[in-house]
């Protein structure tokens, strides 16, 4: 059949091509995602950011052998005692929105390693009270300015009414 047009109709082949190609394009335009280009993404764009930021931490405290969620609760238990308040682990659960389990285990690894002590609430038997030892304290009053360091070099990038509106809308996302 093609045959039979070609000779009548000498342009086909550039129609035909043409029209293919706008097909492909349109094909092309078609995506999975919501977004043009990975860069609009706000997810994509926090997950890029979490995962630079996390490994610029990561090798700032890893020298002192404790991993990221075991400085973060430190840190918690910390800020906590300073302003004299009762740390269990549902409040450190609560606070650095990890989960159950990673903070059974970094409790756990924290009191191998004698930086905390978990002791029965005077109020609830079913409740350990968790507070930072000498020696935890120590360390994580040496950690706070070196983690503090980092983030101060890695938001710097913005300026600081960029970083405020930042922390704002973050915190209005783990609300």
């Amino acid at each position: 059949h093609i045959a039979s047009i070609a000779p009548q109709n000498p342009g086909w082949g550039i129609d035909l091509c043409k029209t293919h190609l706008a097909q492909a394009h349109a094909q092309m335009a078609k995506t999975s995602f919501g977004f043009e280009e990975p860069q609009h993404s706000p997810g994509f764009c926090l997950w890029q950011a979490t995962v630079v930021w996390q490994r610029l931490i990561k090798k700032a405290i890893e020298p002192y052998g404790v991993a990221h969620a075991q400085f973060v609760l430190m840190a918690i238990l910390l800020w906590i005692e300073e302003h004299h308040k009762q740390s269990t682990q549902a409040v450190l659960v609560k606070m650095s929105k990890l989960d159950k389990m990673t903070v059974s285990k970094a409790l756990n690894t924290l009191s191998d390693k004698e930086f905390i002590t978990r002791i029965e609430s005077p109020k609830d038997s079913r409740t350990k009270v968790t507070h930072l030892t000498n020696k935890g304290r120590a360390l994580i009053q040496q950690l706070v300015p070196i983690v503090e360091a980092v983030d101060a070099q890695f938001f710097g990038n913005l300026e600081k009414t960029d970083q405020k509106q930042l922390t704002q809308a973050l915190a209005l996302l783990v609300e």
